[in-house]
Formats: C-alpha cells, sequence, structure tokens
C-alpha cells in the first residue's frame, strides 16, 4: 500500500511510505534486501547485506527497522523452533518448507479452498485467525 504522496525513492524504487510507516532510507534497504531476495534472512544476515550499500548501518538499527516493519505488517516475522527469528516479506497466507539438507526455506502456498478445520481437530466453535505451518524435510535433488 503505497502512502499518502505516492513517491517513491530513486535508489531503491520504494514507496517513501508503506502502511502508515515513513520509510526512512534504511528501511527502504532493508525492505529491499527482503524483496531481492526472499531466503527468509535473519537480522544479522539482513546487516551483512545492508552494510554492502549503508556501510555506517549499525546492526541495532537493522533490528529497530525489521522491528517497525512488522509492527506496521509490511513483512512478517518468522520463528522456527529455537532458531534466530527471520524476515518474510510475502503477507500472503502461506507456510514454510524448511529443508534440512540445505537450510533453504521455501514459501509453500494453500490451494484454493484449503481449510484447516478439513485437516486439524479444532475445537468446536474455533475461528482460525492466522495459520503459521511450518513443515520441515529434505527436497531430492535432481
Amino acid at each position: 500500500m503505497v502512502g499518502k504522496h505516492d513517491s517513491c525513492d530513486d535508489r531503491t524504487g520504494i514507496p517513501d511510505e508503506i502502511a502508515g510507516l515513513r520509510m526512512t532510507r534504511q528501511r527502504q534497504e532493508i525492505y529491499r534486501i527482503l524483496l531481492e531476495e526472499r531466503s527468509h534472512p535473519t537480522a544479522h544476515e539482513v546487516f551483512v547485506r545492508a552494510k554492502d550499500r549503508l556501510p555506517n548501518i549499525s546492526l541495532a538499527t537493522v533490528y529497530n527497522c525489521l522491528e517497525a516493519l512488522v509492527n506496521h505488517g509490511v513483512i512478517r516475522q518468522v520463528n522456527f523452533e529455537r532458531e534466530s527469528s527471520r524476515y518474510c516479506p510475502n503477507l500472503r497466507e502461506h507456510g514454510h518448507f524448511h529443508d534440512e539438507s540445505t537450510g533453504v526455506i521455501h514459501d509453500v502456498g494453500f490451494k484454493p479452498g484449503f481449510n484447516p478445520a478439513d485437516f486439524l481437530d479444532l475445537p468446536p466453535g474455533a475461528v482460525v485467525q492466522d495459520i503459521e505451518i511450518t513443515l520441515r524435510g529434505n527436497v531430492p535433488v535432481l
């Protein structure tokens, strides 16, 4: 969602405002990193990538930018058991497949008409508002 000014930063092509959040240069670069490489990076991985374009950026700034983007619903924070949080720009309902042999995390979409109640024994009257599904396994090498 583009903000009221509908303008973009020429360096990133990202709107100056998204979901009511002013997109500072640091936020734009971090968001750009997440959009370009949909590998579900950790904050530290985002920091390493951001240093190429913003040499003076700090890890604390990266954490603050990620937190602001999550709080405004621009990206999702994804947690896999006891691992570091990862960040995902895909806002469509989806799950994740964690390839344990490579460490790659794939977005997996839900087929049209997917209804969790068809597969899960939910409490009577339960209304599902959000789904977080993580599958683990291996993708065969072809």
